[in-house]
């Protein structure tokens, strides 16, 4: 029999107790270790089997609570703990002191359609969920007043089991949000508090809205299982990246558009400052972008391109992806079936929607593209990738070279009180104080010798083991085997071999089944005498991807293998809990995507805040923190366009490594059992990548690149009834009648004697302009100066602006950088106040 409705019933807490409520939903406890022994202590073993304070307040006898409430040591440690969270949440931190200068945005909208905050609350399928949420944890440490925004998913992400054959199997569990650490935002008399955006055929669809505590950060999540909603319309959040275009289409609605109304009703009725900044965590959230625009017109009578130049102001987009195939694109048919009767958007032509997710594929609509052409500053996560994104995105400058391109880069952060283990943390001086929330870099560490780091390295690794074997019996039994033949997961890995960890997303690229590329190789170093070591594997593969599904299926072909399955093993249903084990309990991280396809990837920080080592292809965020001592770099096989080359030379180089340096070095101990290279290696990487892989560094990047930047802008262009807006539409007008007829004439550069053209010296460039009825003031001229290629391209040219002369003439001096082949030329660019880059507006003209 099933259930016809669901519903959870709340803890009565006894009046003494009543601050742990406060406790239980608010998500710091996440990273607070003293609210999690204070609820440990409630009963221990419920504690470490469901992991959540407010299951634990649940699913406690009433008895229990009624006991503690008597208890004198217990309330004194409950009181202690409600006051340090108060004190949390309103003492002035980093950000107030930051804002006493000036410049910084009251509140910043953060949009992503996952948020990986714990598993207690399932709303994330992986990497992009994860950083969305440590984002908000460092904001929160940081005291940045951000605001989370994105859908709730009824049935989240999947649950992964596996196949008698190791084929991955799907489920998808129902959650109840009441029984959630969540609030239901309500209306002054008490009825949920609801938004609603139209929906094609005269229909609504409505969402209700859950607010999760990530310490001072309020998250929204919008969920539209609501009875005002058509049947079709209540599943538009039953899942996360599922369904088709037309169930992605309208999520992405709900998340933009709902998600904006949404946050502006929160703050009306709580009082929280409403949002200046907007920032997208790639572009799922795009459509925020023109509710906002439809907000400035109905505010300020402004017209469109107006309003534009107000929303883009204000709007960051941080994209993730370096391959167009992870963009999310849309039929144009599709976009217009749902703007086209304006009813979505009032006063917001459906074409001038369109232009702006325009793509080179005129069918199609494309979201990213929207995103940069809504947002003024905008950013890849690793500066490899910065530098990938601005190459991809190139043909939306034309004229510029790539370095050009107005896309730079923040490389992504890990949380560190939420991912390093408790005990690392201890030993090397910390505190159960949030790290960076003082926006400095950590204090100094205590001395701490190699026998104790070793010993705890081995501690963890030892709770690994422990999981390993728990989790790999688990998975046997569910596919099927009996109890009575499992005898030998009691005995698989050991906590004194090298181990090695490949946790993350299976998608092609990540190359899951590098380690397979030659399978004796692959078992001799498994069960090498004298270096042996153990692998643990884990990852999902998307519900729709057939061919990641096949590369799992590859993997527990060689793993389920007698002879192998003691030392190398593959765990189902990766999540942030067995993640948790993964980062602690590894000796050594390996990631080995095609390169340069990962964005940036973030579990190997978190393992190297843990004391592990990296051994990774130089991609993301690898590629520009490796420095020869923090772990090893797999080499790349560039130039070789046969991807199962590539991946034959980069195996067998993957091989060697572990064989001959690795393992070696892990195994080469001391008088006193402990490996001194190994330790030297993991005392540089904590001391070195420590401080740069946090997220703290992370947000405050952003707050002080982009966030007061933006602030200021969106602050210029809107006030005084959007003056500044009206002036750069007007500028923009202007420029774009005049362009096509802006010529530059007569360039010549003036030296004294060919003998003067040395290094240090000086030359004069000149050149006449007819600028088309424009104002010196509109344009900023240019003398570029640089190395010339074999193709006279110019290479790292110097920049140097030109002065008007008089007569349409510009000149300017500038001092020659090198010696050997140079070149110069000269370009004009339009010139705003308003203009973040003088690329923003994709305008050159060149000599």
């Amino acid at each position: 029999m099933r259930a016809v409705r669901r519903f959870t019933v709340h803890a009565s807490l006894p009046e003494r107790l009543t601050g742990l409520g406060a406790l239980a939903t608010n998500l710091r406890w996440t990273w607070h270790p003293p609210t999690r022994d204070l609820f440990a202590s409630i009963d221990g073993e419920l504690f470490r089997q469901v992991k959540d304070p407010l299951r634990v307040l649940t699913t406690v006898p009433p008895a229990r609570l009624e006991e503690l409430a008597e208890d004198e040591e217990f309330l004194a440690r409950a009181g202690a703990a409600t006051a340090d969270l108060e004190r949390y949440l309103t003492e002035p931190r980093w950000y107030q002191r930051e804002a006493a200068a000036g410049g910084l945005p009251e509140a910043v909208a953060y949009f992503s359609m996952e948020f990986g905050v714990t598993e207690a609350l399932p709303n994330y399928s992986g990497g992009l969920g994860v950083l969305a949420a440590d984002h908000l944890k460092a904001a929160s440490d940081l005291g940045a007043p951000l605001v989370g925004v994105g859908p709730l998913y009824r049935a989240g992400y999947f649950r992964q089991t596996l196949s008698l054959d190791g084929w991955q199997v799907e489920h998808y569990p129902v959650i109840d949000p009441s029984g959630l650490p969540l609030d239901l935002v309500t209306e002054p008399g008490g009825e949920p508090m609801q938004v609603c955006v139209a929906m094609p055929g005269g229909r609504r669809l409505w969402a209700q809205v859950w607010k999760a505590r990530v310490g001072r950060i309020p998250l929204l999540l919008l969920d539209t299982d609501v009875e005002a909603n058509d049947e079709d319309l209540r599943r538009v959040t039953d899942r996360l990246y599922g369904g088709d275009a037309d169930h992605r289409i309208r999520q992405e609605i709900l998340a933009g558009i709902g998600g904006l109304r949404a946050v502006r009703r929160y703050c009306e009725l709580t009082g929280h400052p409403q949002p200046e900044v907007f920032h997208m965590n790639e572009g799922h959230a795009g459509f925020l972008g023109l509710e906002r625009a439809r907000e400035i017109l109905a505010a300020d009578g402004l017209n469109f391109d107006e309003a534009l130049a107000g929303v883009r102001a204000g709007m960051v987009f941080t994209t993730h992806t370096p391959v167009a195939a992870g963009i999310d694109r849309f039929p144009v048919d599709l976009v217009q079936h749902y703007f086209g009767d304006g009813r979505l958007l009032p006063d917001i032509d459906v074409r001038r929607v369109l232009a702006l997710g325009a793509e080179d594929n005129p069918g199609m609509f494309n979201m990213a593209h929207m995103g940069l052409r809504l947002a003024q500053r905008a950013n890849g996560v690793s500066a490899l990738h910065g530098r990938v994104s601005r190459r991809m995105f190139a043909r939306l400058w034309p004229g510029f070279d790539d370095p050009e391109v107005p896309i730079s880069a923040v490389t992504n952060g890990v949380h560190g009180p939420t991912w390093v283990a408790r005990e690392m943390s201890a030993l090397l001086g910390g505190s159960d104080e949030e790290w960076g929330h003082d926006g400095g870099e950590p204090s100094a560490r205590p001395e701490v010798g190699d026998q104790q780091l070793w010993d705890l390295r081995r501690d963890l690794r030892g709770k690994l083991v422990a999981e390993v074997r728990r989790r790999a019996r688990a998975s046997w039994l569910q596919r099927g085997a009996s109890a009575l033949e499992l005898g030998w997961t009691n005995t698989i890995f050991d906590p004194d071999v090298l181990t090695v960890g490949f946790a993350r997303r299976v998608p092609t690229y990540k190359r899951l089944t590098l380690m397979l590329r030659d399978p004796d190789r692959l078992r001799a170093l498994l069960l090498d005498e004298e270096h042996p070591i153990q692998i643990v594997v884990a990852g999902k593969s998307h519900p729709a991807d057939e061919g990641g599904k096949q590369l799992i299926q590859q993997i527990i072909r060689f793993v389920d293998d007698p002879a192998v399955r003691h030392r190398i093993v593959y765990l189902p249903d990766y999540d942030m809990a067995m993640a948790r084990y993964l980062y602690r309990g590894c000796d050594v991280w390996l990631n080995n995507p095609t390169r340069p396809l990962e964005a940036c990837g973030t579990s190997g920080m978190k393992a190297a805040l843990n004391g592990g080592l990296n051994l990774s292809i130089r991609d993301g965020w690898w590629d520009e923190y490796y420095d020869g001592s923090n772990g090893w770099a797999i080499p790349t096989a560039d130039g070789i366009r046969d991807p199962l080359r590539r991946d034959e030379l980069e195996a067998a180089a993957l091989y060697d490594l572990l064989g001959q340096q690795v393992a070696p070095l892990f195994y080469d101990r001391g008088p006193d059992g402990v490996p001194a290279g190994w330790m030297s290696m993991v005392r540089h990487t904590l001391d070195t990548l420590g401080p740069r892989v946090q997220a703290s560094r992370m947000v405050r990047e952003y707050v002080e690149s982009y966030y007061r930047p933006a602030a200021i802008a969106v602050t210029a262009a809107l006030e005084e009834s959007g003056a500044g807006a009206r002036s750069l539409a007007a500028y923009r007008d202007r420029i774009d009648l005049a362009w096509n007829r802006v010529r530059i004439f007569d360039t010549e550069f003036l030296v004294e004697t060919p003998e003067t053209l040395v290094v240090g010296k000086e030359i004069r460039v000149r050149a006449r302009v007819d600028l088309a009825g424009l104002d010196p003031s509109d344009v900023q001229v240019q003398a570029l100066l640089g190395r010339v290629g074999d193709t006279d391209d110019l290479l790292d040219p110097v920049v140097v602006p030109m002065e008007p002369e008089g007569g349409g003439g510009f000149g300017a001096s500038l001092r020659l950088p090198r010696a050997g082949s140079l070149g110069y030329t000269v370009r004009v660019l339009p010139k705003h106040s308003l203009l973040a880059s003088p690329a923003e507006l994709g305008k050159v003209v060149l000599a």
